[in-house]
């Protein structure tokens, strides 16, 4: 039997949490952006997560409040997590394990650089065990592995998927959607970079509970929009387990939509669109946007304001999901 929205919301508030960044973040105008942008440009705001006050901000941090929450129920003491080499996720993974005392193993796949720079450096800071394997297909087992390892020691560890998309994660992001509500915030679109489903599930979902009309657009920085509009999907009838609503209803008014056109050479290749994005903002706003994300997700909103698709009468809300130290 489903319970009501409102019964929804209050599950998802009061799942277990560790306080990472006490701090909400602001939304500013792109006033100057608006500008550039010509007559027919939206009003632009931008939620800057990017500030998150925890290891050096992002996304990442109120998924990983959530999913330190649910390590600390369960009673682990070892995270163990994957992604690419300069993955954000591993980064505040491994923060948040040196601020909780517990031990933090990353599986990473890419080449192993001679000097770590970026979010890898960070890992090692941070006192992560850092394993390096050479294929993205060979992170799974590695990290089935590390956890057989860590119960052989006596360790209790929690495996986290990739980019931290569980339903706890994603509902680390869709308190996030309740800093909009409080501060009567409500624009009618949100962009936001979108790569492995829990950061736009979130959002959704978050859209959903707290009564905003929004439309979710993410920017796909890899996949293509039918196997990531498949994965967000398939995340919010997982959280509809989770908090208990109807997985109709915690997908809102809008269908799933994920914008591909800016993937071009794939994760982490920039494209003109993105290179122009980026400078664009630095020089009218004075934000950086990382080359991996954001400067993705900003061409996707560019592009949509340059072919008509956003007009002057919408509020369009630009997610900043960080990710500068890589």
């Amino acid at each position: 039997m489903f319970i009501s929205m409102a019964t929804a919301l209050a599950t998802l508030m009061s799942l277990p949490a560790v306080t990472l960044a006490a701090h909400r973040t602001p939304v500013d105008r792109l006033a100057r952006l608006e500008r550039a942008l010509g007559p027919e440009c939206p009003r632009l705001l931008v939620k800057r997560d990017d500030l998150l006050s925890f290891a050096l901000g992002g996304n990442k941090v109120r998924k990983l409040q959530a999913l330190a929450g649910e390590a600390t129920r369960i009673g682990a003491d070892t995270l163990i997590t994957c992604g690419a080499v300069q993955s954000n996720h591993a980064r505040v993974t491994a923060a948040t394990g040196a601020a909780l005392g517990w031990k933090v193993v990353l599986v990473l796949s890419g080449q192993r650089p001679e000097i770590p720079t970026g979010n890898l450096a960070h890992d090692y800071l941070f006192g992560a065990d850092v394993r390096i394997v050479s294929d993205r297909s060979l992170r799974d087992a590695a990290m089935e592995e590390a956890a057989q390892e860590a119960r052989t020691q006596g360790r209790h560890p929690m495996v986290i998927p990739l980019g931290g998309s569980t339903p706890i994660g994603a509902a680390g992001m869709a308190r996030g959607v309740g800093e909009l509500s409080a501060d009567s915030i409500r624009p009618d679109v949100i962009v936001h970079a979108s790569s492995s489903a829990g950061t736009q599930a979130g959002l959704t979902v978050g859209c959903a509970l707290f009564g905003l009309g929004a439309k979710v657009i993410g920017v796909s920085v890899d996949e293509p929009a039918a196997v990531l509009r498949a994965l967000v999907a398939e995340l919010i009838d997982r959280m509809a387990v989770t908090l208990g609503g109807r997985p109709e209803t915690l997908r809102g008014a809008h269908p799933i939509e994920v914008d591909e056109t800016q993937v071009g050479g794939g994760y982490g290749v920039p494209t003109p669109a993105s290179n122009e994005a980026m400078t664009l903002v630095a020089r009218t706003e004075g934000i950086v946007l990382d080359r991996v994300y954001e400067s993705k997700a900003m061409a996707g909103l560019i592009a949509r304001v340059r072919d008509g698709r956003f007009t002057k009468d919408h509020t369009v809300l630009f997610w900043h999901t960080g990710g500068l130290s890589a």
